[in-house]
């Protein structure tokens, strides 16, 4: 089994996330990357439900990098 279908489909859904709700996005990223100030206003756009697919390898790349390098 090829690489190419499971990142396809990471990436069709962080795209569709990243166009349908760019800041909601970006705040999600950067809370679970550990570099969101703690703002209630911030956290409110954390979509939680993000990391409930498990085959999001792209978001959850994206996290871990963000995490190792600031």
């Amino acid at each position: 089994m090829s690489l190419t279908p499971l990142m396809f489909k990471s990436l069709a859904r962080l795209l569709a996330s990243l166009i349908g709700e760019p800041a909601a996005l970006v705040s999600t990223l950067l809370f679970y990357s550990e570099l969101l100030p703690q703002n209630n206003v911030l956290e409110r756009l954390v979509r939680h439900e993000i990391l409930l697919y498990q085959d999001n390898y792209l978001f959850h790349f994206l996290v871990n990098f963000l995490r190792c390098f600031w």
